[in-house]
């Protein structure tokens, strides 16, 4: 099978991995955004054993193009929200916001591009499949360009090209997995939803100035 764009993607071990991803681009070019409940669970290569393993849940919103909102409720309440153009991170407990411009890189670096309409699974990544059954399928991506990360593995529901969790691998072996629950799409969120306005008496972070950009 052939890839959008004229490239097959690498397909070692799995005949699904073609028509799964193929499904999985057709389903979120036709999605204008996305809700769900999430639950996160990041696991450091470096700890290893007991103790290495964080959980996290919450409520998630995408739009396109570029927008995104996370609302984590436990174990702590904070907030992850962009329009697409800046991106804050709200700690309410510490009274502290951290704010930096968004880039491509950033969404690339976040393995969500995809899911904003902004890549091409079959051209930007090599897939080969993990498992394949009539009702979930593994693909495993690797970028072909260099990334902030190593791989991903995608759970997909083949029958509909729906993304029911992600694990991305970082350059140093740590896994982070967001499994989605209840996902709704095209309900059109209202664009405050994508903005943040700064609490009074909360200290900002700007990211940008630490690092020396404009």
């Amino acid at each position: 099978a052939a890839a959008a764009g004229g490239e097959a993607p690498a397909t070692a071990g799995g005949d699904c991995a073609p028509r799964v991803a193929a499904a999985l681009q057709r389903r979120y070019e036709s999605v204008r955004d996305l809700s769900a409940r999430f639950e996160q669970t990041t696991r450091s290569a470096a700890l290893g054993g007991p103790g290495s393993e964080t959980s996290s849940r919450g409520q998630l919103v995408f739009a396109k193009p570029g927008r995104m909102r996370w609302t984590y409720e436990e174990p702590e309440p904070s907030l992850v929200v962009s329009d697409g153009t800046r991106l804050w991170i709200y700690d309410p407990g510490q009274r502290e916001v951290q704010r930096l411009s968004v880039t491509e890189g950033y969404l690339s670096g976040a393995a969500v591009s995809f899911l904003f309409g902004q890549g091409k699974i079959l051209r930007d990544f090599e897939i080969r499949s993990l498992a394949c059954a009539a009702a979930e399928a593994t693909l495993e991506l690797v970028p072909r360009e260099p990334a902030t990360y190593e791989k991903i593995r995608a759970r997909i529901d083949p029958r509909s090209g729906e993304l029911l969790a992600t694990t991305v691998i970082d350059l140093l072996g740590n896994e982070t997995t967001v499994a989605l629950h209840e996902t709704r799409v095209n309900r059109d969120p209202p664009a405050e939803l994508f903005r943040f306005e700064i609490p009074e008496g909360v200290r900002v972070i700007d990211l940008d100035a630490a690092a020396g950009r404009p």
